[in-house]
């Protein structure tokens, strides 16, 4: 039965834990498109739910928060078919974000980024493909991961897809790294610390730069520290390489069940089906890869197991709701060129909440391949 609590869990439950373990006592929501038994996911879109069967089984994730102790609330609103950041969905009532009510929760894991903040369970699970759990976790006040190993559930683009999560606290997510996560390949602490300048270069406000800086000033000394630049793709050509490979890939994920059912789309995720339709393995696509290609070689090189990256999560807080389609698509367009350093790499990401004369802010800690729970260990003690 469909229910709305707080308009951001769009199926209620109370699924009891199968096990005892690090998670006990904590309830969690789950993003409307990982397999629950006995639920049809709706993937954001109603048509979705209505040409796809309810699930025989959990999905590897569910089972094993279920497993460690958790017990499942519900699942939560996406974005259509989770190929949007901003954080609203035309079929269902908007995820208002508990920590600035006059702006935008971030997508496409929105509903799970709300139930958290809001204090409805302690920790939700989503999916990361270009920003969408480190964007709302971000814009509500929370931390979240994207990590680097990828789970199965509903894709938008396998290759970048993720299973991420987020929480109120650093301790919450830690633990729920360690029921997700394979051992990191490296216990060695981290000893390189990096500003990547094309990152920051994307910040254009002084009070945004000052919010960044002043934690950055507080937590690491100037010998600490050395500024960066990777030069080769620029922030641009990054960005446009994550969008032709993404869209290709969604267009392949759900081009035929589109041209079956022909769902009614919002404008923005409208038009980025459109566009993907159009995508072939054409010259522009085999750049992409090569550029992909070499950008994940030298960052993983450059980093290894004791470097990490810090950069602003997003170039700024959550957009008003009141904005604009064009200012909306701007500032995806703007906070994409962030979000890609760690998708296009497929290296973890772990936004820190901060805050900007009282609205939320992250900033992100990006460290080499497979060190997932060692950056989680190490966001806890600073």
């Amino acid at each position: 039965m469909q229910k709305t609590f707080g308009a951001f869990i769009r199926d209620g439950m109370n699924i009891l834990p199968t096990g005892s373990g690090r998670l006990n006592e904590l309830v969690f929501a789950a993003k409307d498109l990982f397999a629950v038994k006995g639920h049809v996911n709706s993937a954001g879109n109603p048509l979705w739910g209505k040409t796809h069967s309810a699930a025989r089984n959990h999905a590897p994730v569910i089972h094993r928060l279920l497993d460690q102790g958790a017990s499942l609330r519900g699942m939560t609103v996406t974005d259509e078919l989770m190929y949007s950041l901003k954080g609203d969905n035309i079929h269902y009532p908007p995820t208002i974000n508990p920590r600035v009510p006059d702006a935008f929760s971030g997508g496409s894991s929105s509903g799970s980024a709300v139930a958290t903040a809001s204090g409805a369970v302690d920790f939700a699970i989503g999916t990361d493909t270009g920003g969408s759990v480190r964007i709302p976790s971000a814009y509500c006040g929370l931390f979240g991961i994207r990590p680097s190993h990828a789970q199965g559930v509903v894709p938008l683009a396998p290759s970048f897809d993720t299973v991420g999560w987020m929480a109120r606290d650093a301790e919450i997510l830690e633990r729920v790294g360690r029921c997700l996560l394979p051992e990191s390949e490296s216990t060695a602490p981290f000893q390189r610390f990096y500003l990547l300048n094309e990152a920051w270069n994307q910040v254009d406000s002084e009070s945004t730069q000052e919010a960044l800086r002043t934690f950055i000033d507080q937590h690491f000394s100037n010998e600490q520290l050395k500024n960066v630049s990777l030069s080769e793709p620029a922030p641009d050509e990054l960005a446009e390489t994550f969008r032709i490979l993404q869209g290709y890939e969604a267009w392949q994920s759900h081009g035929t069940w589109i041209e079956q059912y022909h769902p009614h789309f919002a404008k923005d995720v409208g038009g980025r089906f459109i566009a993907a339709s159009k995508m072939r393995k054409d010259d522009a696509y085999h750049h992409a890869a090569m550029l992909k290609q070499q950008f994940t070689d030298k960052l993983r090189t450059f980093l290894r197991a004791d470097g990490v990256l810090i950069i602003p999560t997003t170039y700024g807080s959550a957009p008003k709701r009141d904005a604009s389609f064009e200012e909306s698509e701007k500032v995806r367009a703007r906070t994409m060129k962030l979000t890609c350093i760690a998708g296009v790499s497929g290296l973890p990401q772990v936004t820190v909440p901060l805050n900007d004369c009282g609205r939320p802010l992250g900033l992100s800690f990006v460290s080499g391949y497979g060190t997932d729970r060692k950056l989680l260990q190490y966001i806890k003690t600073i």
